[in-house]
């Protein structure tokens, strides 16, 4: 069973995202992401700037095993990107919940279909099945 912070919601393709006090958003991909991927050798992130739209291409993680796209759970504009990624992509493996974070945005207007960490265990439980 993972670990699931209580301060983060969850998306359906396990990306977690954490409301700032400023108003931005992080984002990551979780702890059954991750292990799912394997060790990972690289990341492409965005750039800084760059205005992301909901369900589209946010950036890409490649592993041992495969490469993965990772999807923008929101519309908004990315105020930083974790380049410290760039030369150790392995820090997702390592912490995705903390020094693991891939992009922080400044959300757009649109509500976003999230879970509570109880909800998403209960929906990785059912991937178990």
């Amino acid at each position: 069973m993972n670990e699931l912070p209580g301060d983060l919601r969850f998306t359906a393709e396990h990306e977690w995202l954490r409301q700032e006090e400023d108003g931005s958003v992080t984002i990551g991909i979780t702890d059954h992401a991750q292990a799912a991927l394997g060790d990972l050798v690289y990341v492409e992130l965005p750039e800084v700037d760059q205005e992301l739209e909901s369900g589209n291409e946010m950036a890409v993680v490649e592993s041992v095993k495969a490469a993965s796209d990772v999807y923008a759970p929101m519309s908004g504009v990315v105020l930083a990107v974790n380049e410290v990624l760039a030369d150790d992509p392995e820090k997702i493996n390592a912490d995705p919940y903390g020094d693991g974070w891939i992009v922080r945005i400044q959300p757009g207007d649109e509500s976003v279909d999230t879970m509570s960490p109880d909800e998403y265990q209960e929906f990785l439980d059912t991937l178990d099945d």
